[in-house]
């Protein structure tokens, strides 16, 4: 005796098939209730505050930790400049200047990058760097450059940029 698989689910698994291995945008919808479970249920750390002082050398000390570790996603300017699959990923990188990610307290920034979030892209950073490069990257990301200004990562380009040759 045969057995028939119903049409209805050969067309589901042919279509789950088809799109599976695809990446689109999120909709609205998935992004605000993305954004509001980050803000109220994911992400902790809302009232530490951030030890180091909001100084020139803190956010020069932020920006060489942010380019050690966080270029690669975020490119040079943290708004992802040059960074070839930003865009396409499922949820897509996020530039560190848009009101969701600025909206987040310090204390909330540096929980982010400790411990990463997921199931996004967002790898933590706990063992890597030490609690000063982190707070200090969170100080670098209140003051980022304007986007495009810095141009793009040394590993898409194949270009030196001006910050490597300091």
């Amino acid at each position: 005796m045969k057995r028939r698989v119903p049409v209805p689910a050969l067309a589901c698994a042919a279509f789950s098939l088809l799109t599976a291995c695809r990446a689109t945008a999120p909709g609205k919808v998935e992004s605000g209730v993305a954004q509001w479970t980050k803000l109220h249920i994911t992400v902790k750390g809302k009232a530490d505050r951030n030890p180091l002082s909001d100084s020139l050398q803190t956010q020069k000390d932020g920006n060489a930790a942010f380019g050690h570790y966080c270029i690669v996603c975020h490119g040079l300017d943290g708004q992802n400049t040059g960074v070839p699959f930003a865009a396409s990923l499922s949820p897509p990188v996020p530039s560190l200047a848009s009101k969701e990610v600025q909206s987040y307290t310090d204390g909330q920034l540096k929980w982010i990058i400790d411990n990463g979030i997921a199931p996004s892209g967002m790898p933590a950073s706990h063992g890597i760097l030490n609690d000063d490069e982190m707070w200090s990257i969170v100080v670098y990301l209140r003051h980022l450059p304007p986007a495009g200004s810095l141009g793009e990562p040394q590993v898409y380009s194949g270009e030196e940029n001006e910050n490597d040759k300091k």
